[in-house]
């Protein structure tokens, strides 16, 4: 039983060594500010005691916008932050400090829109890590729970890490490239979210996906050929790519959303 817990520990470490790596190395060209958030978010799910993750980053006005989910329930709770104003991602934004409740109690008293919106949906707990680099807190990434309680603190610390390092990174590639580079980046990103959401939703329906394994196709899709999602989603709302990338799903039949 020991050396099988050993064996486990030195996977996830391995694994948490990968995922730093990865968060840190934005110097690659055709640098992919989406799926690059999209792996913070999957990585933070499959290596903390966390079932959802979303990532809300600032525009170049300051207001945040929903960028990525490991999961379509994180997604939509995320928008229903920005809609109602209240929420563990706004509250971190604005602080740039961690925001976490120790019980559904006390999550009502801070957000109770947001809270009654969490359970309906299933998740019991919810709290955010800034995305912040000394004084700029450019976003925030939310964990999402079913069962109630907060993170315990050795996961909050390794999901804080994790924000700094992709923190880091993003902000490491825009002063490279240039001072302007990422608000650019990310207001193209917004903008490749919205096709990206009606490519989704167009494949979805035509294959009678779940919207998660939907994305997953397209995602899985584009990496396999060494392409960008927004080109991929852009093909699919113009017709030309929908057959393709289904014969790719007909091909592997993925049986998780989640990357």
């Amino acid at each position: 039983m020991r050396a099988e817990a050993v064996g486990l520990m030195t996977s996830r470490e391995q694994r948490l060594a990968t995922t730093f790596v990865d968060l840190a190395d934005t110097l690659v060209a055709n640098f992919d500010v989406i799926d690059f958030l999209h792996t913070l978010a999957a990585r933070s799910v499959e290596l903390l005691d966390a079932d959802a993750a979303g990532i809300m980053l600032a525009d170049q006005r300051g207001g945040l916008r929903v960028m990525a989910s490991s999961a379509e329930e994180a997604r939509l709770l995320e928008l229903y932050e920005l809609q109602s104003d209240e929420g563990p991602c706004l509250d971190c934004y604005r602080s740039g400090r961690p925001v976490v409740r120790d019980d559904l109690v006390a999550m009502r008293t801070s957000w109770p829109l947001f809270t009654e919106q969490l359970q309906a949906l299933g998740f019991h707990s919810a709290q955010a890590l800034p995305m912040r680099l000394r004084n700029e807190t450019i976003g925030a990434l939310n964990l999402f729970r079913l069962e109630p309680g907060r993170l315990n603190e050795a996961d909050l610390r390794i999901g804080q890490a994790m924000a700094h390092v992709a923190t880091v990174g993003l902000m490491q590639e825009r002063a490279i490239a240039a001072s302007e580079l990422l608000a650019t980046q990310l207001q193209t990103a917004l903008t490749s979210r919205v096709q990206l959401e009606q490519a989704k939703g167009m494949l979805a329906q035509r294959a009678g996906l779940p919207m998660d394994q939907a994305f997953q196709l397209m995602r899985d899709y584009a990496r396999s050929r060494g392409r960008r999602l927004s080109d991929v989603a852009a093909q699919i709302i113009e017709g030309v790519l929908d057959d393709e990338v289904l014969r790719k799903d007909r091909r592997t039949r993925p049986t998780s959303p989640r990357a």
